[in-house]
């Protein structure tokens, strides 16, 4: 399956004018306070202070900001652990000083979370935007290592602040109850609640089926109490080894 979305078929309205183009599109101060959605896929910071934002994810700003790559010690020993198992990490910038900055990911629907001292696990490509306040940490599954090349890297949150997350269309929650397990495909998987610890399966026949590099072959298995998302869309990050 390509891993680019389908075009966006050109509009059959009729044309308008310039000064109606510009009128329509403007950006407008909703008054939403730190995160605002512009449209479902434009997210507008009001910053003040520091921000914490996925690499190249601005595309444009207004104001005094500066903009830092995470430093490879920042997230601690621990996390830079899983960056060099996995291959992968969570590609973080610092944004900072005084101003409106908007930021998009590849044309994908913008979803704004406040938590609650709460936690959620999200898939780290799907991570757009948060407070420097919420404490994160890079999770990585059991068995990682004997399924996947490339690496499957997760980015656990706990507390409470402001965060942006990205789905390729309409994402969708299922529930996960006691003797009702959720099996999802990694590749669609967003997020999930901090109590579920998920675990990686096999479909073997699907193995055979689909070969043994296709990320059909595995999945992800939650059960207990809790809720997984997932998006209408397969991002080609997560490969079977020996394909």
């Amino acid at each position: 399956m390509s891993n680019t979305p389908p075009p966006i078929p050109p509009s059959s309205g009729p044309a308008e004018s310039l000064r109606d183009f510009v009128a329509r599109t403007a950006e407008r101060d909703r008054g939403h306070g730190l995160f605002e959605l512009e449209t479902p896929r434009f997210l507008e910071v009001n910053l003040n202070g520091r921000m914490n934002i996925k690499v190249g994810s601005m595309v444009a700003y207004e104001g005094q900001i500066k903009f830092t790559r995470e430093g490879i010690m920042d997230q601690g020993i621990g996390n830079l652990l899983k960056k060099a198992v996995s291959g992968e990490g969570m590609r973080l910038s610092y944004a900072v000083g005084h101003g409106q900055l908007y930021l998009a990911d590849t044309g994908k629907k913008i979803i704004v979370l406040n938590l609650k001292n709460e936690s959620l696990v999200v898939n780290g490509n799907d991570v757009l935007a948060f407070e420097p306040t919420l404490p994160h940490k890079i999770t990585m599954m059991k068995r990682l290592v004997g399924f996947a090349a490339g690496g499957l890297f997760n980015v656990r949150f706990d507390g409470s602040g402001l965060l942006a997350i990205t789905s390729h269309y309409e994402p969708m929650t299922l529930r996960v109850e006691p003797g009702r397990p959720v099996t999802t495909d990694p590749n669609a998987t967003i997020a999930w609640s901090g109590n579920l610890n998920p675990q990686l399966k096999t479909d073997v026949s699907l193995k055979t089926f689909f070969g043994r590099g296709s990320g059909e072959s595995i999945q992800m298995f939650f059960e207990g109490e809790g809720f997984v998302v997932v998006q209408p869309y397969e991002e080609i990050y997560f490969q079977a080894q020996g394909g």
